[in-house]
């Protein structure tokens, strides 16, 4: 067996019964830590799959991932015909559409096939492809958000299922619990902060017009700290002209930690997320979210959110400038977030509960097969 597989943390199991052998395809693990790689880590490295014998398959490198996704991965089914495969990253080879009865997708969005204009060369070259034959080949699907599983359904076969199972969101920065402060912001300062690769989706030109917004309000000194590795298309170049951005790329966890620890509220301007992870996880700090009217914003953030139409900078700067003169507003964002991740998790944990024992046995008939839990209620 290749030294980058590796076998899960054993599950309890009935010792008269034969465990299901399953690969898990965790080889774009190893660069930097986004939220893709997060949930891989969390729902699926860490999971302990009942039933099932769980070996890991990694990389060491760019050309180390491409031959064991496009050669070992399939290899492996040819000569494994009852072991099942997972795929939480990136879509698996085209030649796995000869065995979808044993392949899993989980799908994080739907933007490889429906905003194809926003996609870096690497994605068009490499992903775009693959992932939509996956999504119109394969059978067997999970999605991180009511919204994603929605989308998907309109692309997939008759026959094919989707669950949701969405990730328990954890203090993964450290941020400390939130504590009384003063509520104005000091010297008509707003920091605000935002999370992610600075690419064309995430709708920046919109951030700049709510900044000028907001001088115009009288807080000429709002400004915006973007933490990310800098992606593709003209953003980067729009974003430093501007002295008002602060472009802090990728940071450290103890850097991060102290970069929202730090602000006043979390901005998302994107023009559309397949669930937006970072939302949730700067509540643990009781953060303030302010994010697009859109149902995937609704759907994470509940009632914890500040929502707004990007394309109405005004009135965003209105929200805004309201939520951070309200009496009490840090206070009253703080308890709002808080009570928002725990109505998220509580969610979550349901899912987990229903899929931890689908690999044991046929997928047909799996637990969570044809299911579709409600999502997260919104409070």
């Amino acid at each position: 067996m290749p030294s980058d597989i590796d076998h899960a943390p054993p599950p309890a199991a009935n010792p008269d019964r034969v465990q299901r052998r399953a690969y898990i395809d965790l080889t774009h693990l190893g660069r930097h830590i986004t939220g893709i790689e997060r949930v891989s880590i969390e729902q699926f490295e860490r999971m302990k799959f009942e039933g099932a014998d769980v070996r890991h398959v990694r990389s060491r490198g760019v050309l180390s991932m491409i031959l064991r996704q496009q050669i070992l991965l399939p290899l492996l089914a040819l000569i494994n015909p009852r072991a099942v495969f997972v795929f939480p990253g990136f879509p698996p080879s085209p030649l796995f559409l000869l065995a979808r009865n044993r392949v899993v997708m989980y799908v994080h969005d739907m933007f490889l096939i429906t905003r194809r204009q926003d996609l870096g060369l690497k994605a068009k070259l490499y992903m775009a492809l693959p992932f939509r034959l996956a999504v119109g080949g394969l059978k067997y699907f999970l999605t991180n958000s009511d919204k994603t599983r929605g989308e998907l359904v309109s692309y997939k076969r008759p026959d094919a299922n989707v669950a949701l199972y969405r990730p328990v969101v954890g203090n993964v920065f450290d941020l400390e619990p939130p504590k009384p402060v003063r509520d104005e912001p000091a010297s008509l300062t707003i920091d605000l902060i935002a999370i992610g690769t600075i690419e064309p989706r995430k709708n920046y030109a919109a951030a700049i017009a709510i900044l000028d917004a907001l001088a115009v309000r009288g807080f000429p000194n709002a400004r915006l700290g973007i933490i990310g590795r800098e992606g593709w298309g003209n953003e980067t170049a729009l974003l430093r002209g501007d002295p008002r951005i602060r472009l802090l790329g990728y940071l450290s966890k103890a850097d991060t930690k102290a970069a929202i620890e730090a602000a006043d509220a979390y901005l998302c301007t994107s023009h559309d997320e397949g669930l937006g992870l970072p939302l949730l996880e700067v509540q643990f700090v009781g953060l303030p979210v302010i994010a697009p009217d859109a149902p995937v914003f609704r759907e994470v953030l509940g009632a914890s959110g500040t929502f707004i139409d990007t394309a109405d900078a005004g009135a965003t700067a209105d929200a805004i400038v309201s939520l951070v003169s309200t009496r009490g507003w840090r206070t009253r964002s703080a308890a709002h977030a808080v009570a928002n991740i725990e109505r998220w998790n509580a969610a979550a944990r349901g899912d987990t509960g229903r899929i931890s024992g689908m690999l044991s046995d046929s997928l047909d008939r799996a637990a969570w097969n044809g299911a579709a839990p409600r999502p997260a209620r919104q409070c």
